[in-house]
């Protein structure tokens, strides 16, 4: 199978440091598999995209040296797409119903709340019908536990490990098509790489506990499941995520070189004094700098 990867940023502003990590990461992936890397543009979430945004990134991608082996795709380009997919989850019978409830009514109804990526793990309602509210989003249905043996899924990250998720207990059935008229993150995520051809997935830690949604979805729309490798996400100086939200800083394109070493270091990369006369030299050497380092995940 020939490998295709992909680096999906959201258009929310500038390129910044954890940024880089995730797409040198994924670019020097791809490139030690001898495969295609691939960009797209996740701008499903209307409210928060930035005008220009996606433009500065693909410009920044290219100063630092990576370019994407075919045209970007751009998201919100691709909504007849995930109503197709609706559609057919639809046809499923008891797949996919409707959902009156507004997060304040979830939290309340929870004894534990816990967030999951910003997602409160939903006690499924409305799984039996609205109760005179008015629908406001559509959810997709996860497998009940077992009462002795509950259902679990798993999968092995590249640099993770082994890795399991009970959707019914940890996250509950969530959500497609959201209350404001957009559609949600996971199924267009998987839409996209399923249409894509998408082999091997390399990202962010922080969207590890996505992981398991996807592959359900991924069953449920019996489109192949990809390979998953999350690196460790950069955080700040308060141990926080760094992201725009956290005060993150736009890259300087002006020093590529300083920043992609940074990057490199991040991932555990060990690279020669030579690495720094040039973008392709860089690379040159943190190619298989990126195999050595993956051989060591795997040998502990």
């Amino acid at each position: 199978m020939t490998y295709r990867g992909r680096f999906a940023p959201s258009p929310t502003g500038p390129l910044h440091f954890g940024s880089l990590v995730s797409a040198l990461a994924s670019w020097l992936d791809a490139r030690a598999h001898g495969g295609r890397w691939l960009v797209r543009i996740d701008d499903i979430d209307g409210p928060r995209t930035v005008p220009g945004a996606a433009e500065h990134i693909l410009a920044t991608l290219d100063c630092f040296g990576m370019r994407a082996d075919e045209p970007p795709v751009w998201q919100s380009r691709r909504t007849a797409r995930y109503e197709q997919a609706f559609a057919q989850l639809q046809a499923a019978t008891g797949l996919v119903y409707p959902c009156g409830c507004t997060r304040k009514e979830i939290a309340d109804s929870l004894v534990r709340a816990h967030a999951r990526h910003t997602t409160l793990a939903y006690p499924g309602t409305c799984r039996d019908g609205l109760h005179g509210k008015a629908p406001r989003a559509w959810r997709l249905r996860v497998p009940d536990s077992a009462a002795h043996e509950p259902e679990v899924m798993r999968f092995d990250d590249r640099w993770q490990g082994p890795q399991s998720q009970n959707l019914a207990t940890e996250v509950g059935d969530f959500v497609l098509f959201r209350a404001d008229g957009q559609w949600a993150y996971q199924l267009a995520v998987v839409v996209d790489d399923a249409d894509a051809g998408i082999t091997h997935i390399v990202r962010g830690a922080d969207l590890l506990d996505s992981t398991a949604r996807q592959i359900y979805l991924q069953r449920c729309l019996r489109v192949p499941t990809p390979s998953y490798l999350h690196v460790p996400v950069v955080v700040n100086e308060a141990g926080e995520k760094l992201s725009k939200q956290t005060g993150a800083q736009a890259l300087d394109t002006s020093r590529p070189l300083d920043a992609l070493h940074a990057a490199a270091s991040h991932l555990g990369l060990e690279l020669g004094a030579g690495a720094r006369a040039s973008l392709d030299a860089f690379y040159a050497a943190a190619i298989p700098a990126w195999t050595q380092r993956l051989a060591a995940l795997h040998r502990t």
